[in-house]
């Protein structure tokens, strides 16, 4: 089965609004790719959620970041990744995402970031936007 990291951003927009990170939450519920991630990213999702410029669109919802962060874990396989390669010299978060597609396996990374979407690929794993994704699970 094809294996997917999602990076934080594309997480944020996928339960928080609609668009093709929201096809993929859908997706992944459906259990049409299985979803990785880590401690680490579950906490970045966690602290980026409570950013105040979410809460608006959290209480539209009738949902918090708990619940959110909560649905999310329950979609994903929880790795936790031995070593953290240095990969992204403008943005060592973005090393994490990295780790957790190592460890996952995975085929894709998905996400919005310019520093990640610049690589393309890192040892086999594609890099790609969210719509991208979307095409390539869609085969």
């Amino acid at each position: 089965m094809t294996r997917l990291v999602l990076d934080t951003n594309v997480v944020v927009a996928g339960l928080l609004w609609l668009g093709p990170p929201r096809r993929l939450i859908d997706q992944a519920i459906e259990r049409r790719f299985e979803l990785c991630s880590s401690t680490v990213l579950i906490d970045e999702l966690t602290r980026t959620l409570g950013y105040p410029k979410f809460a608006q669109r959290m209480a539209q919802h009738e949902t918090n970041v708990t619940i959110l962060v909560a649905q999310y874990q329950a979609l994903t396989y929880l790795l936790m990744p031995s070593h953290i390669p240095r990969v992204v010299p403008r943005d060592a978060d973005d090393d994490h995402v990295i780790a957790c597609a190592v460890a996952a396996r995975a085929d894709l990374i998905v996400t919005g970031d310019r520093h990640l979407l610049e690589l393309g690929r890192f040892r086999g794993i594609s890099i790609v936007k969210p719509a991208e994704a979307l095409e390539f699970v869609g085969r």
